[in-house]
């Protein structure tokens, strides 16, 4: 049998006509697409989101828990719920500029992150890393931030390969309130 494969994209007419599909919304994507809140430039005072995060309530900034040398905030646009990130307040671009204090306390709080989540979500496993510059992914690679990617055995499914889309069950909101309250305390 010979399947015809039409490269011609099929005619959406949108929500209020029925035409056999359901459709998962994501507008909250578009601030992402287009560049929203991006730096300008490499400096602190380009728009850098990690350095004005610390001066938002933990509330409206998302932030998880604080530490000395570093925060842990909520990604606002996560690979999978509960995904966070482990960002030093010092605006620096590579992990080699870390000093001493700062390196042992990024890695304190990637070993609280995956322990509240595991507690707050039953996490299986997780994907945890760097990005470093622009060319090997990172977002903001002007200030350096660690991503904790909580992973759920069966949780890649057809949305991201077909729909090109994440499921997310719950508001960052919520998502935050939930994983501060079991952070690891001391």
């Amino acid at each position: 049998m010979l399947i015809s494969m039409t490269t011609e994209p099929e005619l959406q007419r949108g929500v209020g006509e029925p035409d056999g599909f359901r459709r998962l919304w994501t507008p909250h994507r578009m601030a992402y697409i287009q560049g929203e809140n991006k730096p300008t430039g490499p400096a602190p005072d380009d728009g850098c989101p990690f350095c004005s995060i610390p001066s938002l309530s933990d509330e409206d900034g998302l932030v998880i828990a604080r530490g000395r040398s570093v925060f842990a905030v909520l990604n606002l646009y996560p690979y999978n719920g509960g995904h966070l990130m482990v960002v030093p307040y010092r605006h620096v671009a590579d992990y080699t500029e870390l000093d001493e204090a700062e390196t042992a306390e990024l890695a304190d709080f990637t070993k609280k992150a995956m322990t509240a989540l595991r507690a707050a979500s039953g996490a299986h496993g997780f994907n945890i890393g760097l990005n470093q510059g622009a060319a090997a992914g990172a977002g903001i690679a002007a200030h350096l931030h660690q991503h904790v990617v909580p992973r759920w055995g069966g949780d890649t499914n057809f949305m991201p390969v077909v729909g090109h889309t994440k499921v997310l069950p719950q508001l960052l909101a919520d998502t935050r309130k939930m994983l501060a309250e079991a952070w690891p305390q001391g």
